[in-house]
């Protein structure tokens, strides 16, 4: 598969990657979600305490997912390891392989939660799983073709989607 979206000569990564489609693409799904389930069927809508938990909760998600996606898309220096075709396995990148998708995730999850609607959180499973999948057939595949045994090593110690201290001690450059 040939990668587009170089930015200078001799880069083998493209530089937003799959990213923008598939952060349109859950979020799209979570607005229709939203749409369908709060105001055309008005179905699993919480009242009480509920609604206080679901939005400090998202709050909390809305938070989280933008400090996530900040660290990861401007404090990382991310644009530099993928111009200079190196592995970036440091910093946010030693927490969650991808942080600026977790974070729009995050961030998305956080949103529909605002709606206090139980049918919305099977949105957040869809999302992950939506992720899951795309992530896995696009971006894996191309950082394991360019980066071979030293990305199947950073794969098995650093969680895909959900920021998480490392699973045991590697030695990752």
């Amino acid at each position: 598969m040939k990668l587009k979206n170089y930015m200078k000569e001799g880069q083998k990564l493209p530089l937003f990657g799959i990213g923008p489609h598939l952060i349109y693409g859950i979020g799209l799904f979570t607005v229709i979600c939203i749409i369908l389930f709060v105001y055309v069927f008005k179905i699993g809508n919480l009242s009480g305490n509920w609604v206080w938990a679901f939005r400090i909760t998202g709050g909390v998600l809305i938070v989280l997912g933008f400090v996530v996606w900040f660290i990861g898309a401007l404090k990382s220096g991310m644009d530099e390891s993928i111009t200079e075709n190196k592995l970036k396995t440091d910093g946010i990148y030693a927490w969650v392989r991808n942080p600026m998708y977790s974070g729009w995730w995050m961030l998305i999850t956080g949103i529909s939660l605002m709606w206090h609607n139980v049918f919305l959180i099977l949105v957040f499973f869809i999302n992950w799983g939506i992720m899951t999948i795309v992530l896995k057939n696009t971006e894996e595949k191309w950082l394991a073709d360019l980066y071979g045994t030293e990305y199947e090593d950073y794969k098995k110690c650093v969680n895909r989607c959900i920021p998480w201290k490392r699973r045991r001690k590697h030695d990752i450059p």
